[in-house]
């Protein structure tokens, strides 16, 4: 059985490096334009080159997302940036677009072409037809049951890599394919039924919303601190499935967040990166602690996504508003002198000397322990850190490397 590839998100450079070093086998990310998370920090062209250079240098690929639908004046920016990227050893270009993708073969030959979820591939035909056109790899409709995932790729060339989303933010809708439809009276807009909810006349009485037309379909909605959810969808986790994912034949499982922080980052591909080692161990045995990782990181209702449940269906909308909120993320480990039995950190969040904290290391879950006495540079006692990303020292418990997290327990 082929080993997934295990993909992690990197909004940043710091976001890549805690992917790296806690187990992720490529990673994707952006450049400042035609990438469809904008709001991302993102990567310039040297930014780009250094994480390329970073990344191989430790055996992990770089994927560049172009998942944009670029308008018609777009293309000639495009064009120059796709001959400023010639000279950068990306491994795989992401692209949503038709367009996009026979510009890259042009003027990136080389390049791996990966054909990006915003191009909605539902059907072993649908890929079949991205490989002819030089695809390498199809990311998968996040929409698809594991089933229909096995059926396509019994359906495909051996050879055309397949990835899914396997954790982290859902959507209500894609591409403009809305679940509304479906989820109020069962008329599927993927399959041309749509009746067109979005442009229905709607009330809102007390904690309910209306239909004009159904009055006694009743969708409740909930404020808290002044914010409504009502078309929230439940983040996806399949933590407990590796195994059926696996045996699907997924070659990658695709992390999403690259919103989210390099805490998150870390803590979402250590875990899986564990489970994947228990599987091809031979010895496969699930660990509920997993699933704690998971939950310590800012996230939505966790939910299966539709692996297991159909979308046409069941929009998989949050019950609860808003995030979960993750585990406060203290420091980072940059050395350790075990003569002393210090570690020199750096501050993400005011630490306290005899706080119950956890450590986190590649490989493990978190460990607890209390932390012991703090010192500034200049090995002067202090009770807490004092502002966010000063140098200090600990006491601890343990020998911890470079790149350690420690968060409150």
């Amino acid at each position: 059985m082929k080993r997934p590839e295990i993909l992690s998100p990197a909004g940043n450079f710091e976001k890549m490096k805690a992917a790296i070093l806690y187990g992720a086998d490529a990673v994707y990310l952006s450049g400042k334009i035609f990438g469809m998370r904008a709001a991302a920090d993102n990567f310039t062209i040297d930014e780009l080159r250094e994480a390329v250079e970073y990344a191989h240098a430790r055996d992990v690929k770089v994927y560049l997302t172009v998942n944009t639908m670029p308008r018609e004046h777009q293309y000639p920016e495009l064009e120059e940036y796709f001959k400023t990227l010639s000279n950068i050893d990306i491994d795989a270009l992401i692209i949503g677009d038709i367009g996009v993708l026979m510009l890259a073969k042009r003027l990136l030959p080389s390049v791996e072409l990966h054909i990006s979820t915003q191009a909605n591939s539902v059907s072993s035909e649908t890929c079949r037809a991205w490989y002819a056109l030089g695809a390498k790899r199809v990311v998968l409709a996040r929409e698809l049951t594991l089933d229909e995932i096995k059926a396509i790729r019994a359906n495909v060339p051996d050879d055309l890599e397949l990835e899914c989303f396997v954790h982290g933010s859902m959507c209500v809708s894609y591409s403009g394919r809305c679940l509304l439809s479906g989820h109020i009276v069962s008329r599927d807009a993927n399959r041309g039924m749509c009746a067109q909810p979005c442009r229905w006349n709607y009330t809102i009485r007390g904690y309910e919303i209306t239909e004009e037309k159904r009055p006694d379909l009743k969708m409740p909605i909930e404020e808290v601190n002044g914010e409504t959810f009502i078309m929230s969808s439940r983040d996806t986790c399949t933590i407990e499935h590796i195994p059926e994912l696996v045996e699907a034949g997924i070659d990658s499982f695709k992390i999403e967040g690259r919103m989210k922080s390099s805490y998150y980052t870390a803590v979402v591909t250590n875990t899986y990166k564990m489970a994947m080692d228990s599987y091809f161990s031979g010895k496969y045995e699930y660990d509920p602690a997993w699933y704690r990782e998971l939950e310590s990181v800012s996230h939505r209702d966790y939910h299966t996504g539709y692996y297991f449940t159909d979308s046409h269906v069941d929009p998989n909308l949050a019950t609860t508003t808003g995030y979960i909120k993750e585990k406060s993320f203290l420091a980072v480990v940059e050395d350790y002198d075990a003569q002393r039995g210090e570690a020199l950190m750096t501050q993400r969040n005011r630490m306290f000397s005899g706080e119950a904290v956890e450590l986190l290391t590649p490989g493990q879950c978190g460990v607890p322990f209390v932390s012991g006495e703090l010192y500034d540079e200049n090995h002067e006692r202090i009770e807490a850190t004092s502002h966010p990303y000063m140098k200090f020292y600990m006491k601890v418990p343990f020998a911890m490397k470079a790149g350690d997290i420690i968060r409150a327990g």
